[in-house]
């Protein structure tokens, strides 16, 4: 499979997990602990995890920055979706939640979308190169099984 597909494929079950995970605290009424967001970790973890693994595995790829920078594209690649998203979801589902989201305390008050869309991008980013990093200490220096070279 090429590297194309993988890391679309994996941005988007970073993607899926993180908006799940968002509809289910929703759902539960967990929408205002913001301490949970630090669950996303796990999500990000889980996609770049699964993006090297298989650019490993499928493609025979072993090379450290090469593998690093598939695990932060794809990464970088779900948090522009989850942007993109919440966006939508701001402007058009539920605009009130805006309120909800400056009465966190961790971003303070006088929010706007185009600022919280440069927050999650921050935050996004750094849990995807701290996600990136670790994982790549486990797979750097792993071979393929199946490759007898």
């Amino acid at each position: 499979m090429g590297v194309e597909k993988i890391v679309f494929k994996n941005a988007l079950k970073i993607y899926l997990g993180v908006v799940l995970f968002f509809f289910l605290m929703k759902l539960l009424n967990l929408d205002t602990v913001t301490e949970l967001r630090i669950l996303n970790f796990g999500f990000v973890f889980w996609g770049v995890n699964s993006v090297i693994k298989e650019n490993i595995f499928n493609n025979n790829n072993t090379n450290y920055l090469q593998n690093l920078f598939i695990g932060l594209f794809t990464s970088l690649l779900s948090v522009f979706f989850i942007i993109i998203s919440f966006s939508i979801y701001l402007f058009y589902i539920e605009p009130s939640f805006i309120h909800v989201v400056e009465d966190s305390s961790l971003w303070g008050s006088d929010l706007t979308p185009p600022l919280i869309s440069a927050a999650i991008f921050i935050e996004g980013m750094a849990s995807s190169i701290v996600c990136s990093f670790i994982v790549m200490q486990f797979w750097k220096n792993k071979k393929n099984p199946n490759n007898n070279i």
